[in-house]
């Protein structure tokens, strides 16, 4: 049968059934395509394959339906991306599929250990469920006007940390309001979705609780929705319930022929129940609004239990309470430090995710970044937990696995069990020793020959990081597994010194290989700069290059090709204050920002600063970024609506501006803002787990306008060698013993 498979002409199959119904040859198209990318064993990884078909599935199906009945009301990123007079407007003409590309904001809620992520979009509407259909709000009075969130510009939103992370939408339209609390609780350990209406009108008016057949990124099946006996709730294609705490007092419903159930709402008979063929089944509850007079509605919506042995009723406390804390007078700065702890909270409920929707999914190369913001963090038993699945990630032949054809994971697992290891002063567990063996020596395996060529001792040729472009011999790929080899000689020579004195030399060799590679880059484009690959020119993907300076610390914080690397990407590649990415992401990317930002602060060169102020000014309201914005609309037009790995990024920038690692010192101070104390306000960090224990530091301004640093440390040992370097500064090194420094 294999054989039989194997000699079958499938090629000359496919090609003539092309030629016959006039399409292009695709075997000829893919054979173009790849000529455009170094030659490699995986062409594109099958994962993300596979997620873009159904990502552009769910597009092709935007297209059939939306643009042809544009009189129904849609999400917020619907009506602006369709109207013609928005900035958002984006011309279909010729595209397949209709997809967001310029709102991709939204924000996740959940319960620690918990693997489920409703959905809350920039005007309040709930996606309670993944992938799955919605709940809005509207108000619509009995002379026809209506307080639509989606198509209101007068909007405020907010995430509220306490007691349990809860978001807040606020829409007003002349004289009506409407303000939504949406939140999960838990009730006897298991999680629902509580929304909470406060709706208020001058005049009769109705509130409006609308089941929506679609989401943040669009058509979402309803086929069927039923209103309960008592009134007081919907079952919806008889699997999922919603409650409501007081009976409909009217009620409406209708199938994708008749159209939107909001184009006649009040005009409409009672109806109590709608089957759909189509799937776009609507439906609304309605509750009456007397004049000037608030009316509180709420909707629970049971989630699916994915932890059969419950969910901890004080988790959140638990969590916040091990957490590192900070204390500055830029209410923004903090606001957005302690939003990031509670996105890495919620986004590791077992795996690590970089998104709660788009993305969730793992991938080591995302992870690497969460978990050791989980861990700077102080959140050392979560990340740890994370950490004991990856062997089970590692194939046979010692890769560590999450998309096919990404050179960069080995090193990026290998690299954070040794930060963990660092960290905590801990050895790697037995199972973690076993698989960075495996992982240091599958480094060695993959590794190119020494041929002469530009790329030779470099890793092959891979898809890396699908940001830098196609398939080529990254320098982001050999500067992760040449810090990954570097810390498996180090995690194992406990274990195995011989072994560890193979990677040790071979780490040697491998640095040599790069830089020898480096030096002909810098040659042939007559300039320090690093490209992403040896035979690229200068251009975005230089990006990744910077991880030599971070967060792997391979070079000097103002080694020349860091900096010129910085220089270059400053000058040619950001908008508005931003680093834009050209390639794939197309839009101002808040974590790679926050990469040129942590090579500046190494080199202590403060425009980080103003890096740190851009992305602070681009966080969403409830504090999130979107993997990367649209430069006019600012909303999101890449990835996931709240990535975690940008979170990540500003946690471990603020940590690095209060205390980082540089070699075997320890710097103090190092990107602390003035703005950031007042006098009797001190600037507080801590406590910050770092490779000789965790330290504590506060900044304060004295009466006589003096700056006082001054530090507590849990060391390992014995304290290291401190250097207090405060921006405007000169560093300055601290006695023995000593504990507080005057500027």
């Amino acid at each position: 049968m294999a054989m039989w498979v194997k000699w079958f002409p499938w090629r000359f199959i496919i090609r003539y059934l092309a030629r016959t119904h006039g399409f292009i040859d695709p075997l000829a198209l893919v054979a173009k395509l790849r000529r455009f990318a170094k030659p490699s064993e995986v062409g594109e990884p099958i994962e993300l394959l596979r997620a873009g078909m159904v990502f552009h599935a769910r597009g092709l199906i935007n297209s059939r339906v939306i643009q042809h009945n544009l009189d129904w009301i849609w999400p917020y990123w619907i009506e602006r991306q369709f109207d013609p007079g928005d900035e958002s407007f984006i011309p279909r003409a010729f595209s397949i599929s209709h997809i967001n590309l310029t709102h991709r904001n939204w924000t996740a809620l959940g319960w620690p250990d918990y693997g489920e992520y409703p959905l809350v979009d920039p005007r309040g509407l709930v996606t309670p469920l993944y992938d799955g259909w919605s709940v809005d709000s509207w108000i619509v009075t009995d002379a026809g006007d209506r307080l639509l969130p989606s198509r209101s510009r007068d909007c405020r939103q907010a995430l509220v940390q306490e007691p349990v992370p809860a978001i807040r939408t606020e829409t007003r339209e002349a004289d009506l309001a409407l303000a939504s609390r949406a939140r999960v609780i838990l009730e006897n350990g298991r999680p629902i979705l509580c929304l909470e209406l406060n709706a208020l009108a001058s005049q009769p008016a109705w509130a409006v609780l609308a089941l929506r057949p679609y989401n943040p990124e669009g058509i979402s099946f309803i086929h069927k929705i039923e209103l309960t006996s008592d009134r007081r709730g919907w079952r919806v294609d008889e699997t999922t319930a919603i409650d409501f705490d007081t009976p409909a007092e009217r009620h409406a419903t209708s199938d994708y022929h008749a159209g939107d159930v909001a184009l006649t709402l009040l005009d409409r008979e009672e109806q109590t129940a709608v089957s759909c063929n189509v799937g776009m089944a609507t439906a609304a509850a309605l509750f009456r609004l007397e004049p000037n007079r608030n009316r509180r509605i709420q909707a629970r919506i049971p989630l699916p239990t994915s932890t059969p042995t419950g969910l901890n009723a004080s988790a959140w406390e638990r969590e916040r309470r091990q957490t590192c804390r900070l204390e500055v007078t830029d209410e923004t700065i903090r606001a957005l430090y302690d939003t990031a702890l509670t996105s890495l909270i919620l986004h590791s409920p077992g795996d690590v995710y970089p998104g709660p929707y788009t993305y969730r999914r793992f991938w080591f190369r995302d992870a690497a970044f969460i978990l050791h913001g989980l861990l700077c963090a102080g959140l050392t038993e979560r990340a740890e937990r994370i950490l004991d699945r990856f062997p089970e990630r590692q194939d046979h032949q010692g890769y560590f696995h999450s998309q096919e054809g990404e050179w960069d994971a080995n090193g990026e697992a290998l690299w954070i069990f040794g930060r963990f290891c660092e960290l905590t002063d801990r050895l790697p567990k037995p199972e973690w020793e076993r698989a960075i063996r495996r992982g240091g020596r599958w480094i060695l395996r993959k590794r190119l020959a020494e041929d002469g060529s530009p790329h030779t001792g470099l890793m092959p040729a891979g898809f890396s990081a699908e940001h830098l472009g196609p398939n080529d011999h990254y320098y982001w790929d050999d500067f992760w597994s040449v810090a990954g080899l570097e810390n498996a000689a180090r995690l194992i020579e406990h274990f195995d010194p011989e072994l560890a004195r193979t990677f040790a030399a071979e780490t040697e060799r491998f640095h040599s290989a790069i830089d020898r590679s480096l030096g002909l880059a810098a040659a042939r484009l007559d300039r320090p700069a690093m490209p992403a690959a040896p035979s690229r020119r200068l251009d975005a993907g230089a990006i990744g290059s910077l991880a030599a300076g971070y967060p792997l610390q391979l070079y000097s914080p103002r080694d020349p090709r860091l900096l010129d690397t910085v220089e270059f990407l400053l000058d040619r590649c950001f908008v508005k204050g931003g680093f834009f990415q050209d390639m794939i992401h197309s839009g101002i990317n808040p974590y790679l920002t926050l990469h040129v930002a942590q090579v500046l602060l190494r080199a202590g060169d403060t425009r980080y600063l103003d890096l740190i102020k851009t992305i602070a000014v681009l966080a969403s309201p409830t504090g999130q970024w979107p993997e990367a914005i649209h430069p006019r609309t600012l909303g999101g037009c890449m990835g996931d609506g709240q990535h975690v790995w940008a979170s990540a990024e500003w946690l471990l920038m603020i940590r690095n501006c209060f205390v980082r690692e540089e070699g075997h010192q320890l710097i103090l101070a190092g990107g602390v803002s003035r703005s950031w104390l007042e006098p009797g306000r001190p600037a507080r960090f801590g406590p910050s787990p770092t490779a000789f224990g965790a330290v504590r530091v506060c900044v304060e301004e004295t009466v006589g306008g003096r700056i006082r640093v001054s530090w507590e440390g849990r060391w390992h040992r014995r304290q290291p060698p401190i250097i207090v370097h405060l921006p405007g500064y000169e560093p300055c090194a601290v006695e023995p013993g000593q504990r507080e420094m005057v500027l």
